[in-house]
């Protein structure tokens, strides 16, 4: 190997390592390096990182309310048991990723002027803890060391938000969410056909766990999606 290229790939080599060490320390500091005002100085409460990102997914429905959650903590060879119940407030927002639904996913009948939208299902955010808004926090035992505490608190925050995910994803609240999608999908689809002149026609939304013909309807697929809008018959 000609010693030119055998120095390019030591070097990308390097580089690489170097990438991988600089990302490491940067995930390092922002999590766990704390920023004081000046050396010696008391920590302050500042902002680390921000990051902004796209994003194609229409909220379609919310759910909040209040979650107790409960811990334990048992240290001291089993001599030192403590316990923490915390009440405080948590939301689940829902979505359905529109950037998903492409032409193909779009059908139109020229016989009942409906357009029908196969849509991807609504999937649910992780779970927001509102722990700033705790309406209880109740630590029982003996000798309650600050370790322990700390544990304690993060336990239930981790059982809360568990719990909080559980409660979006059951079957019923998923159900809810999906009628709420229905009708904001609806209301999307629907403007367009109105701006064309076509407000009678209907807009019927379908979500992946019911890709069935209603009574065994055919729509009729000889015109596409693009010819309806491009041509007010």
């Amino acid at each position: 190997m000609p010693a030119t290229r055998r120095w390019l790939i030591v070097l990308a080599v390097v580089l690489t390592a170097a990438a991988i060490v600089f990302l490491a320390y940067d995930r390092y500091r922002e999590r766990y390096a704390v920023t004081a005002p000046e050396e010696g100085g008391a920590p302050i409460t500042t902002l680390i990182s921000a990051r902004m990102a796209g994003a194609s997914a229409l909220k379609v429905a919310s759910l909040s309310g209040t979650i107790q959650s409960t811990a334990s903590d048992i240290r001291g060879f089993g001599w030192l048991r403590s316990d923490q119940v915390v009440k405080m407030p948590y939301s689940v927002d829902y979505f359905v990723d529109v950037a998903r639904i492409g032409p193909g996913d779009i059908e139109w009948s020229d016989a009942t002027r409906t357009l029908i939208v196969k849509a991807p299902d609504v999937a649910p955010a992780p779970a927001n803890i509102d722990e700033a808004r705790r309406s209880l926090v109740k630590t029982t035992g003996i000798f309650v060391t600050r370790k322990a505490a700390e544990d304690l608190s993060q336990r239930t925050s981790i059982h809360a938000t568990a719990k909080a995910n559980q409660a979006a994803a059951s079957p019923a609240r998923m159900a809810q969410a999906r009628e709420l999608a229905r009708q904001a999908l609806v209301k999307l689809y629907a403007a367009p056909l109105r701006g064309l002149g076509r407000g009678e026609a209907r807009v019927i939304v379908t979500f992946p766990y019911e890709r069935q013909r209603v009574n065994g309807e055919q729509w009729d697929m000889s015109r596409s999606v693009e010819d309806v809008m491009n041509n007010r018959f």
